[in-house]
């Protein structure tokens, strides 16, 4: 791999994580902040849940590997909460089942490393009107409402209480912004560049507030070769040279 060596945040999850490194998406943005601070790897599959993420769970995250990583940020539940199909296919999961195996996905992380803090994303809501429109020959009618997501967060989050777990509430964050239905979403399911930006802003806090040692906030990372160099720009003193190392002038949002 490329060196120097870095800590290791690892997205895991369905097609909100494997989304997120397009159209302004929220793994995308994590990377441009944590740039020259942390690697951040994608491991997102389209259409999963979580009985498929228990399956390879030795295979993404292999106990007997050199380096472990130091975040791992979790999101299943959103196909897992869609009605059943009449065939007994298709990705639901029982609520009861669901959160044995998100209790089964923290355990495994969890014993990876005493280091390895983990994050888990709740299910957040849908643009219900917009589902429905969404009919394609392609595949059966998708039943997907918002009481139904609540259900599964609600259990996430409960999860994440009993097992001193960092959890996001997404389905109550979104829900703060009054036009979240119409801006947070690229076809009522999947996230818009302003879905991701909640996202973002609500792992950071919990980044920030954790009381993880040594903290994983971006601010308290070393940031990679940043000591001052007379190739970095000239200033305009024509003297000196100017560390570009921490500029975040190109960010649309100041993060904190």
């Amino acid at each position: 791999m490329a060196g120097p060596l870095r800590p290791q945040f690892v997205l895991f999850g369905s097609s909100i994580v494997q989304l997120s490194f397009g159209n302004g998406g929220w793994g995308a943005t994590l990377a441009d902040i944590y740039a020259r601070k942390a690697d951040i790897f994608l491991r997102g599959y389209y259409g999963w849940n979580s009985r498929r993420a228990v399956e390879v769970l030795d295979k993404v995250f292999p106990k007997d590997a050199a380096i472990h990583p130091s975040l791992v940020i979790v999101y299943f539940g959103g196909n897992d909460s869609m009605g059943p199909h009449p065939s007994g296919l298709g990705p639901h999961v029982p609520l009861n089942e669901y959160v044995e195996n998100m209790r089964k996905i923290a355990t495994h992380l969890k014993s990876l490393s005493d280091s390895t803090r983990i994050i888990f994303l709740s299910c957040p809501p849908v643009d219900e009107a917009r589902v429905r429109q969404n009919t394609s020959g392609v595949f059966s009618h998708l039943v997907r409402t918002n009481e139904l997501c609540r259900m599964y967060s609600d259990a996430c989050i409960q999860l994440c209480q009993e097992m001193d777990i960092k959890v996001v509430d997404l389905f109550t964050a979104f829900q703060n912004r009054d036009d979240w239905i119409t801006a947070c979403f690229t076809d009522g399911v999947h996230l818009s560049s302003e879905g991701s930006k909640i996202v973002v802003a609500e792992i950071l806090k919990v980044i920030k507030e954790a009381e993880w040692q040594p903290s994983l906030h971006w601010k308290s990372l070393p940031t990679e070769f940043s000591e001052d160099s007379p190739y970095d720009l000239v200033a305009a003193d024509g003297k000196t040279t100017l560390n570009a190392s921490e500029w975040t002038f190109h960010w649309e949002i100041q993060w904190d």
